[in-house]
């Protein structure tokens, strides 16, 4: 398995051939160009985000936690948020990227799990995409690429450090295709990832300018995927639509079981709600009256005095002296 110098390293080395590409092979802006290599060089950790308490991720959730408000100015500028405000939010996305995220995944991750195969390095690739939204779509394009290249370098020397020379031939290790995957033995751990890449996929699908894009490049595709973008929504407002039936069905069922049920509708949707019991408030209780004739005190026992002096001596009595 390559160490963690071995992948930041190779990451780096792409993420400058991946710069210098951009800005002289395409003309992009050299600032553009230098920042998507940089995220190629720092991707080459995200595959380790599941070393809990190692030195990847570490480095990588601190580089993310300082990196995201930066480049999320742009979504602050469109809500007209102050100074002051972008302040504070950048702080407050620090400190939950920083804390609660690293939380997260140290808890609910194991190495070598999904978050080293391909569906990871495409949701990574999304999540930039999506960071960077108010940057024209080309650039969004490049910063993605370069985070999914530095993932992607990654996997690869996993999996080329996974054979070995021993004993005069090739042998392979049991790590052997645990890193470039598209699926992993825990079918929950599974069907969780692709649910995250759906949603990436459908958050970047609805992007105006993508939309934009696919329907001046494609537009029998972008006619596809609105008309499935309108059953998805159809098939919503049905599914709410039903629960209001089944609301009145219940209705109808109790009316038929218990007419003479006390009950009461509130709102608009008739939705049942008993009857509570009635009580009176403590100020209006029922008032007792009065008992006039109060009964005599009880008269204190007769005194027949203390038949003994001083001396405990009878002063009563035959023997009273």
């Amino acid at each position: 398995m390559a160490g963690f110098r071995m992948h930041v390293g190779t990451s780096t080395v792409l993420g400058c051939g991946y710069a210098g590409t951009l800005a002289l092979g395409y003309h992009v802006p050299v600032d553009t160009a230098i920042l998507s290599g940089a995220m190629c060089g720092f991707s080459g950790m995200l595959p380790d985000l599941d070393s809990d308490y190692g030195v990847p991720l570490r480095e990588a959730m601190a580089f993310t936690a300082a990196l995201a408000p930066m480049l999320l100015i742009g979504y602050f500028q469109r809500f007209g948020l102050s100074h002051d405000a972008m302040a504070l939010a950048a702080v407050g996305l620090y400190l939950g990227v920083r804390f609660g995220v690293t939380g997260l995944i140290r808890r609910y991750t194991v190495h070598r799990g999904m978050f080293h195969s391909i569906p990871a390095m495409l949701i990574f690739g999304g999540l930039a995409f999506l960071v960077s939204g108010t940057s024209p779509l080309e650039v969004r394009c490049f910063k993605a690429g370069g985070v999914m290249g530095g993932c992607f370098s990654h996997l690869l020397l996993d999996e080329i450090y996974s054979i070995e020379w021993k004993g005069g031939r090739w042998r392979l290790k049991k790590s052997f295709g645990t890193a470039i995957k598209f699926w992993g033995d825990d079918m929950w751990s599974n069907f969780t990832t692709y649910a995250k890449l759906a949603i990436v996929v459908m958050l970047i699908l609805g992007e105006p300018s993508v939309m934009q894009q696919l329907e001046a490049r494609n537009p029998q595709f972008a006619s596809q995927l609105n008309g499935l973008r309108n059953q998805l929504q159809t098939s919503a407002n049905a599914l709410s639509q039903g629960g209001s039936n089944a609301a009145q069905t219940v209705q109808g069922l109790l009316n038929n079981v218990a007419p003479n049920m006390p009950r009461q509708f509130v709102n608009e949707s008739q939705q049942y709600v008993p009857n509570p019991p009635q009580y009176n408030p403590p100020n209006q209780w029922p008032q007792w009256p009065a008992y006039n004739s109060p009964a005599p005190p009880p008269s204190p026992p007769p005194n027949y005095g203390n038949p003994y002096d001083t001396a405990q001596r009878p002063t009563v009595g035959p023997f009273a002296q």
